[in-house]
């Protein structure tokens, strides 16, 4: 998947997953993944990296928000298979950020304190924003304590993916990326 569809994707899929679980509904996430999943895989160098890569993505996802839920930071719309678990739609949307580490953010492969920086701030921001724009997040008062929590993992979580994503791929290094979407 080149530069370009591998970002508009994600981004795709995160509308789909958020719009959803606004309205109630869990499966646009589950199937807008599933998609963008195939199409990156049909593409994939690495298809073994990028499915090891989801897995342990879900598996962080259940851990970082897990907590955010088992603490009462925060509680979630469309919480389906139940309010107790992660959301199967947040689930979807930590495969489909994994599978952003081995095209669009390949370049986080190699800038892991960059990775940790975007993941501190950017990851807190996608859930502020899906707080406010679609109510999808609601956070326990005062909100910043949620909001620390997710900084934190996600200052973990996605230098660990990117270092996870280089460290699977079967040669060990990040090939080039092109702004313009040519991949070699």
């Amino acid at each position: 998947m080149k530069f370009w569809a591998s970002l508009i994707g994600y981004q795709l899929v995160w509308f789909a997953a958020v719009i959803g679980a606004g309205h109630g509904l869990a499966w646009p996430g589950i199937v807008g993944m599933l998609l963008y999943a195939a199409c990156q895989l049909v593409a994939a160098r690495h298809y073994k990296a990028d499915l090891s890569l989801m897995a342990t993505a879900i598996v962080l996802g259940l851990v970082v928000d897990g907590g955010l839920i088992r603490s009462g930071l925060a509680i979630y719309a469309a919480p389906w298979p139940s309010a107790m678990w992660v959301p199967a739609w947040i689930l979807a949307l930590w495969a489909t950020f994994a599978l952003t580490l081995t095209q669009s953010l390949r370049w986080l492969q190699t800038r892991l304190w960059v990775a940790a920086m975007l993941g501190a701030i950017g990851g807190p921001l996608a859930y502020l924003g899906a707080s406010r724009g679609w109510q999808v997040v609601s956070f326990a008062d005062p909100a910043w304590r949620g909001l620390l929590w997710l900084g934190f993992g996600w200052a973990l979580v996605t230098p660990t993916l990117a270092w996870l994503a280089r460290r699977w791929s079967i040669d060990g290094a990040p090939q080039p990326i092109s702004l313009q979407g040519d991949t070699p």
